[in-house]
């Protein structure tokens, strides 16, 4: 996609990108970013519909015993449950099953697929959309300015869907699940796929880089061991994004040189075996592995049945939290 010119990869040094090797060099091409400023509006009005559905005031808390809205004398309608029932400040779970989160059962046994869709653009509370929608502005926006919104926008839908797959494949039969955090950690994925499918054209600080996004990788996976947070969602969409990053987000390229050395002919740069190697393999990883997991979650299979120390994946129990609450 560039053109030319020079700009900055997330968290490497800069690189040189011939585009006009008849002489001179453009300035490479910087995509205006209007899909993630567009997928975090339809997130706030997804949020404010549900708040609209879910009307506290109307249909109090389940847990009963007079326990009262928050702000509802402020909110009224969009009043949160009670802080004992949702600590995120956010809808009932039956309003969020109601609107679409991922539920095992209604999945497999009802022939709700469209769950796995729909589950990516609910959250549990202002502070779970808040948390996401920070994170996409810092991540998806220079994703998209560097890739276009086409290919950022195709990591960010399959990413989340390959979150929401895993997840129901894992999901206890009475647990939901709802949330973008599959498509984040797919951009992050793609962020590191990225930077190893088009190392010649980064500079020496390429390594330093990506052991910088794998300790920022390694430390939001440790948060999701922690209780109500599902991370079988953030290992499959990591996964997914990881291996599409190596399918959409490779650049032909000459290796590394800079700017006063760049070819004077006319010849386009071209993409390197190594490229073409990684760029199949991951093509076939991704879909085989797509197709085995749908067919293993459409047969009605829990994943948790095959794999019983798969759960520490998702929740590690301690002396001060249990996991199967």
């Amino acid at each position: 996609m560039a053109s030319g010119g020079e700009a900055k990869a997330p968290g490497a040094g800069y690189y040189q990108y011939p585009g006009s090797y008849g002489g001179g060099a453009d300035e490479e091409r910087r995509w205006w970013p209007w899909l993630v400023p567009t997928v975090l509006v339809a997130c706030i009005a997804v949020f404010a519909a549900e708040m609209f559905v879910n009307d506290c005031p109307r249909h109090g808390s389940a847990l009963g015993g007079g326990a009262g809205c928050v702000a509802s004398g402020f909110l009224r309608r969009f009043a949160f449950q009670p802080l004992r029932e949702n600590p995120l400040l956010g809808p009932s779970s039956a309003t969020l099953e109601k609107m679409g989160a991922l539920n095992w059962a209604k999945v497999v046994h009802e022939h709700q697929g469209w769950r796995l869709i729909s589950c990516i653009w609910l959250h549990a509370g202002l502070v779970h959309l808040i948390v996401n929608m920070l994170s996409l502005l810092f991540i998806g926006i220079r994703l998209e300015q560097q890739f276009g919104f086409v290919r950022i926008g195709v990591i960010y839908l399959i990413s989340g869907f390959g979150g929401s797959v895993l997840s129901a494949l894992f999901l206890r039969s009475n647990y939901i699940s709802v949330g973008a955090s599959g498509a984040l950690f797919g951009l992050l994925g793609s962020m590191l796929s990225e930077l190893i499918m088009n190392w010649t054209i980064y500079s020496n600080k390429q390594a330093a880089a990506i052991i910088t996004l794998l300790f920022i990788i390694a430390i939001n996976l440790a948060i999701g061991i922690l209780p109500h947070a599902d991370n079988f969602a953030h290992i499959g969409g990591f996964a997914s994004g990881f291996l599409l990053g190596f399918v959409l987000l490779a650049r032909p390229q000459f290796g590394w040189m800079e700017r006063n050395e760049l070819p004077q002919i006319n010849q386009p740069p071209k993409y390197k075996l190594y490229q073409y190697v990684l760029w199949v393999a991951a093509l076939k990883l991704l879909v085989v592995g797509f197709v085995i997991i749908l067919v293993m979650l459409f047969k009605g299979k829990n994943g948790n049945d095959s794999c019983h120390w798969c759960q520490y994946l998702n929740c590690v129990p301690t002396s001060r939290w249990k996991c199967n609450t």
